[in-house]
């Protein structure tokens, strides 16, 4: 949103690879290691794992926890589909003359004690698939590979019909 209403900014993988990188060189020089947090872009638990993978040390996920009955908004039917009401506010009432944060409708998932515990199987899954059980040992060995949007097509399912499944398991 902030590079859409205000012309800067950078994507959040490439933020957090860079400053990762700024964060591991100063506490080469002088022995002070400072978190990261990666805050935005995490809508799929995959997610999770390529952001601790960039260097990430925690993650922000309002979007995520906004989905669960323990979020503060109501439930709502819109087109069908169950949906939490979330707001996205970066800098109040007081201090800017435009919006830049958003309103908007995320998938309702369930509840948080069942979605957590699926969630961090999948981080742990995906670490154990890479050979690591830590996540420096993550961000140490993973490889990270950019692929395009035909090889994702061309590596998904084709020529069968998929089975209804729950739209929290993604």
């Amino acid at each position: 949103i902030t590079r859409e209403t205000k012309g800067i900014g950078r994507g959040q993988a490439t933020a957090l690879i860079e400053v990762s990188a700024a964060r591991d060189e100063y506490f080469r020089e002088t022995g002070v290691y400072v978190p990261i947090c990666s805050d935005g872009g995490i809508v799929h638990d995959y997610h999770m794992t390529l952001a601790l993978a960039m260097g990430a040390d925690f993650l922000m996920l309002g979007r995520y926890f906004a989905r669960f009955d323990e979020s503060p908004t109501n439930k709502l039917l819109v087109n069908g589909v169950y949906v939490n009401w979330q707001r996205y506010d970066l800098g109040g009432k007081t201090g800017l003359a435009f919006e830049e944060g958003v309103d908007s409708y995320v998938t309702y998932a369930g509840s948080l004690q069942d979605n957590v515990a699926r969630s961090l199987y999948k981080v742990k899954s995906t670490m154990c698939n890479c050979g690591v059980t830590t996540i420096p040992d993550l961000q140490k060995n993973a490889k990270l590979t950019l692929v395009s949007a035909t090889s994702i097509v061309e590596g998904g399912y084709h020529d069968v019909t998929l089975r209804a499944t729950n739209a929290s398991n993604n």
